[in-house]
């Protein structure tokens, strides 16, 4: 398939764009881009109209499978009650962990389904999904199985990252020591005989684990040749990203709190910083993350929805970036590095978020003048076709 009469943000030095583009995509990948004037002949053309090509966009931080909802915590927050209180009461993570075990696998797929159409709607190819709502191990394995079986069911890749280390369930509500002891020595190793995780991800914060608890259970993950990830710095100041870098993390997700010695550390360690700010918005948080810190040391940014039913019910990568923008300062180049090349990074994957020679054909085509023009508005989609693997799956061209 040789796509021409398009306008190529390839994503390479900035937007990367190549004004009147051509894209060759042979078995699934793509085996040229261009300018069309210098197309490869012998292939028949297939006309774009001239719309903007860009990666096919990845989101890579989600909670996208769990059981039940939590509009009321919405409605109790709004009235003053914060997140910890809600959590400390018995509700929060706690109250989707007791909805999730009690789901089955295909309950839980189908409000699963739904929710990733949303995404999909908006040029998603690539979507990272984490358990952490079963907290023992039938329900964790089970979470992780349905989120690998969602990309059978639909055009879309799926990362998944054990996140056991979310929170405490009820059971061990006084034996922390206990839990620990299940995550490391039980549910992990088994995870990872099964292959049901791509990552290990983990909650450092007052209200979940410590900077030690954490790096224990890290310890564990790469002894079992599993990378690690960390929900950081989103309330408070522990110094888990610093501790996660020295883990080699992939990345450190939320770090609204995150401090210059933090950002100096992942820096280094070459450790993505991952910007979640539907939590930020919905938390109604003050502090944003060290935005200007981070690009002057050079830390790639990421941008994902954090799609949860608690703090971030947002199925929505455009308004992910749109926000990204608005409440913490990023342009809409940086946006869109943000959920193409960076969130590729963020996930370990080196075949995706760039349109080069060599790169998997995910590919998202818009209906729009410039790549800019996919972080400016809310809630208009100007999405057009979408390829994923060198296949159309959405639209038509």
């Amino acid at each position: 398939m040789l796509l021409t009469n398009l306008k190529a943000a390839t994503m390479q030095d900035g937007y990367g764009l190549i004004e009147d583009a051509a894209i060759l995509i042979e078995d699934g990948r793509i085996a040229w881009i261009g300018p069309r004037a210098e197309a490869p002949p012998g292939h028949e053309a297939t006309g774009c109209e001239g719309r903007l090509a860009t990666p096919g966009l990845i989101d890579c931080h989600t909670h996208l499978v769990y059981g039940g909802s939590r509009a009321h915590e919405f409605e109790q927050r709004l009235t003053g009650v914060s997140y910890a209180e809600i959590a400390k009461a018995g509700g929060g993570i706690a109250s989707t962990v007791r909805a999730t075990r009690s789901q089955s696998e295909a309950d839980l797929a189908a409000s699963a389904l739904k929710r990733l159409d949303a995404l999909l709607a908006e040029g998603v190819t690539t979507i990272e999904i984490k358990s952490g709502y079963g907290l023992d191990r039938d329900t964790e394995m089970k979470i992780l199985k349905v989120a690998r079986e969602l990309s059978q069911w639909r055009p879309v890749d799926v990362v998944t990252s054990y996140l056991g280390a979310h929170a405490l369930p009820p059971e061990f509500k006084e034996n922390r020591a206990g839990y620990l002891d299940l995550i490391c020595t039980e549910v992990l190793p088994a995870v990872a005989k099964a292959n049901l995780a791509d990552a290990v991800d983990a909650f450092c914060e007052g209200i979940a684990f410590s900077v030690e608890e954490t790096r224990r259970v890290f310890d564990v993950a790469k002894s079992l040749g599993l990378p690690v990830k960390l929900h950081a710095e989103q309330l408070s100041n522990l110094g888990g990203s610093k501790m996660a870098a020295e883990c080699g993390a992939l990345s450190v997700d939320h770090i609204e709190y995150l401090d210059q010695e933090g950002v100096d550390a992942i820096a280094r360690s070459g450790t993505v910083a991952v910007l979640l700010p539907g939590a930020f918005y919905y938390l109604r948080e003050k502090q944003a993350p060290p935005v200007v810190a981070l690009r002057q040391a050079g830390v790639p940014l990421a941008v994902a929805t954090d799609l949860n039913p608690g703090t971030s019910p947002v199925h929505s990568i455009l308004t992910a970036m749109n926000m990204a923008c608005v409440l913490f300062g990023l342009t809409p180049e940086e946006a869109l590095r943000g959920v193409t090349v960076n969130a590729a990074l963020a996930l370990g994957l080196k075949d995706r978020g760039v349109l080069a020679p060599g790169m998997k054909a995910d590919i998202a085509l818009w209906n729009a003048e410039r790549p800019g023009d996919l972080a400016y508005p809310l809630g208009f989609n100007l999405l057009a076709a979408v390829i994923h693997n060198g296949e159309i799956v959405r639209g038509m061209l």
